[in-house]
């Protein structure tokens, strides 16, 4: 199964942060299942190492590509079509990043690994 994930889930899965669910812990280790990172996933965690929000080992530009690398996650890209639908959302969720989220999973018909609630007001699959 394709399934995308947030950005807390990508940098608790990195971190191996017992903040994650039993059920995602499962969902990202099964072998089977194509664990997919957005862009706006590598946006949030540059935006935020940038401002002194998030400390992470390296810069943003080594650590995302090498723990998608080793982890055998795979990229999905932010297109037209996902700016738009974010755009026409409604307002449940402000936060820029979880609305290109939502419209990614709406448009590719994929679940997300998230702790987040507000994102299941979206009628979109959530796995926690």
């Amino acid at each position: 199964m394709r399934i995308l994930i947030d950005t807390q889930t990508f940098l608790w899965w990195a971190t191996t942060d017992p903040k994650l669910s039993a059920t995602a812990v499962n969902i990202i280790s099964d072998k089977t299942n194509e664990i997919v990172v957005s862009a706006a996933v590598s946006w949030e965690i540059a935006i935020k190492w940038q401002l002194g929000k998030l400390p992470i080992p390296i810069a943003p530009s080594l650590y995302i590509p090498s723990r998608m690398a080793q982890y055998g996650f795979v990229p999905l890209d932010i297109t037209i079509a996902h700016t738009v639908r974010a755009e026409s959302l409604p307002l449940h969720h402000k936060d820029p990043f979880d609305r290109i989220l939502i419209a990614q999973c709406q448009i590719e018909s994929v679940p997300i690994v998230t702790a987040d609630p507000l994102i299941a007001q979206y009628g979109v699959s959530v796995l926690w």
